[in-house]
Formats: structure tokens, C-alpha cells, sequence
């Protein structure tokens, strides 16, 4: 056998026994319900028939828009944003790529140096018609982890970082994404934050109150603060020209009028443009709090429910299939859509998963024409 060939097919081997170990040794060091630091970047094609007109999608984030399930190698393929690419090739009649530069793991200053700056080109390209983004989920994951393990004293502080960090790079996120975006986007959305784990966190604390002397709710401290980072997604959308999709109330919210105040639950959650902080905050953590449901099982009316969170309590179910993203690198490709025509705007599953859900939410966003 030629000597050559031979050093070439060894090369290949050990090549990819390192790419294996090394996917060995992350999911190692992975836990199953936390972030994890891994780039997950992928773009699939909604190819419509009849038509070779093609735009774009873009889709900057961490572990919700990457599509996170549990895998250091693959993603799921129908994550939010492709979601909205189906959408929109039935409204457009064209093809839609989605793009995903993405960072399962990553707080909110990664995501927007390491991404939206950093790949700004994927979003500068002249078929670009939508620019999305999500982002502090891992901020406030991470202040929660190390909040439930305090002990002594309780120390909130952890949180007021991750508020404050979220309200800084979610404005100039916006900010960036306006001053370099194709000037012919037409959409630019943020998604705010679900609370994963809303029934989990119904417990005591192990630390103890400064003032009170007593252990605290955990989930009593968290969903103020989620509030808060999700009022400052959406207000700030108003101020700088962006929509917000509020993922929070599509996901804590039920489909159908549970305490009978004349709105259904969702809509009656959901961020009002101009109101104050205050009061979207005593809406959510009082007000409206006794409508607040774990998103484990949606209510779609008063006796049926869909999962939209996935085993690991964290990231929202999807249907589908995968697709390669993680340790060996991402992937593109395309294929047809799985629906073509929308009864009232949505497909079949709308309600029935998570990734679905928020997809259906950006596409109510979407102007008529390219």
C-alpha cells in the first residue's frame, strides 16, 4: 500500500480519536441541567418550492435558540428561530435560512462580545430581513445556583449583579445590533426569560435573612428579579425599535381564562408598552401570581397541558429532529418545510412544544412583505 496513504489514514484516525476524547472529556465535566460553554452554531433552509428567492434569519443567543438537548454534538433542528423561517416562507413565498451564532452556557456579556460583536458579518449580509436575539438566562441560573448554596447569612447581591449585567448588555446589544444590521432588516426582536423550575424553587432557603432572621422562598426572591430583567427586555425593545417576545408570559402562562378576570392568562402576563416597572412587577409577583404555572405542563385550556421544558427542567422541547452542533463544529443544510399553509397563522403544533411556542411568538412579528 502506498506509504503515503497510509500516514494520511493515520492522521485522519488520530484526528479524530482527539476529537472523540475531547467530547469525552467535556460531557464529562458537563452537569445534565446546567450551562455549559459550549458553541453551538448552525443554519438550516426552509427550501420552498417554486421559489429561489431566499432571505435570511439571524438568531444570536445561548442554549434556548443553540437548541440545546443534552448533547455536546448535535441540537435540536426546529429551534425557535427556524420555527419563524417556516412562518415566514409561507408568508414571503421564498426560501429562509436561519442562521444560529450561538453559546449554550453563556452569560449575557458573552453572548454579546463573543457573538453579536464578534459575528456581526452574519447579520450584515443584504438577505438579512430578521435579526433576533435571547440572552441572561445564564445570569440569573448562575446567581440562582450560588444563592441556593448559601448558608449563614443570605446575601442578594448574587442576583443584583445578574439584573444589572442583563440590563447593560441587553441594551447594547440593541444598540449594536441597530447600528450594524443590513439596513434592510425588517424585524429585530428580543425574547424574554421563562422560569424554569418555578414549582423546584417553591422551598426554603438555606441561608437565613439579615433582618428577619428567618429562611427565605427561593422562589419568592427569584421571580422579582426575572421580572425585572424581562421588564427591561421589553422596555428597552420600545425604546430602541425592536419587538419583545415575551417568552414568559407564552410559557407561565395558560391558553385560557383560569381566574376568571375576563383575559386569558397569558395575555393578561404579558409586558404592556409604557407601564413602569413597578407596576409590571406587582402585576407578575402579586397581582397576577396566583395565574403563574410551571411550564412542565402548559395548560392549552382547562384540561389539557403540553410539556415545554425538556427532562433537564431548563430548555424548552422541540419536534423535529437534530441536527450536527457541539464539539465537532456546526452544520448547514436545508429541506422543505414541514408545513405549508397556517391556519389563523399557526401550524398543527403550535401550543405542543416549547421551541414551537416562542416560534409561533417572533412570526406574530412579522411584516407582510420582504
Amino acid at each position: 500500500m502506498n506509504t503515503s496513504l497510509v500516514a494520511q489514514r493515520r492522521f485522519r484516525s488520530a484526528r479524530g480519536l482527539h476529537a472523540l476524547l475531547a467530547a469525552i472529556a467535556l460531557a464529562a465535566v458537563i452537569p445534565p441541567a446546567a450551562a455549559n460553554t459550549l458553541n453551538q452554531n448552525a443554519s438550516w433552509t426552509i427550501d420552498r418550492a417554486g421559489t429561489s428567492t431566499r432571505y435570511r434569519i439571524v438568531a444570536y443567543g445561548d442554549s434556548i435558540y443553540a437548541g440545546y438537548n443534552g448533547s455536546v454534538y448535535n441540537a435540536a433542528k426546529y429551534t425557535a428561530p427556524t420555527v419563524d423561517a417556516e412562518y415566514l416562507s409561507a408568508k414571503w413565498n421564498a426560501d429562509i435560512e436561519s442562521v444560529r451564532r450561538t453559546k449554550s452556557g453563556a452569560v449575557a456579556s458573552d453572548i454579546y462580545h463573543n457573538k453579536i460583536v464578534a459575528e456581526r458579518n452574519h447579520m450584515q449580509a443584504s438577505h438579512t430581513r430578521v435579526v433576533t436575539f435571547e440572552m441572561c438566562g445564564n445570569d440569573g441560573l448562575q446567581a440562582r445556583s450560588a444563592f441556593k448554596s448559601q448558608t449563614g447569612t443570605c446575601d442578594y447581591s448574587v442576583m443584583t449583579r445578574a439584573e444589572n449585567s442583563c440590563k447593560t448588555y441587553v441594551a447594547a446589544a440593541m444598540d449594536f445590533i441597530n447600528a450594524n444590521a443590513y439596513p434592510g432588516t425588517k424585524v429585530k426582536a428580543i425574547t424574554t426569560l421563562y422560569y424554569p423550575g418555578y414549582d423546584a424553587d417553591n422551598v426554603q432557603s438555606s441561608c437565613r435573612d439579615a433582618t428577619t432572621g428567618g429562611t427565605v422562598n427561593l422562589r419568592d426572591r427569584f421571580l422579582p428579579a426575572l421580572a425585572r430583567m424581562n421588564y427591561w427586555m421589553c422596555e428597552y425593545a420600545r425604546l430602541k425599535s425592536f419587538q419583545c417576545m415575551d417568552s414568559f408570559a407564552h410559557f407561565m402562562g395558560s391558553d385560557y381564562d383560569s381566574n376568571g378576570d375576563g383575559k386569558v392568562d397569558n395575555v393578561a402576563l404579558r409586558y404592556v408598552a409604557g407601564e413602569s416597572e413597578s407596576s409590571y412587577v406587582t402585576r407578575i409577583t402579586s397581582t397576577l401570581k396566583s395565574t403563574l404555572r410551571d411550564a412542565n405542563a402548559h395548560f392549552v385550556s382547562s384540561s389539557a397541558t403540553y410539556d415545554y421544558i425538556q427532562s433537564d427542567n431548563t430548555h424548552p422541547t422541540y419536534s423535529g429532529g437534530t441536527i450536527t452542533s457541539g464539539v465537532f463544529g456546526g452544520s448547514s443544510g436545508s429541506g422543505p418545510p414541514r408545513y405549508t399553509t397556517f391556519s389563523y397563522g399557526k401550524n398543527p403544533i403550535w401550543n405542543q412544544y416549547g421551541h414551537e411556542r416562542i416560534g409561533w411568538g417572533l412570526s406574530t412579528k412579522n411584516p407582510a412583505a420582504p
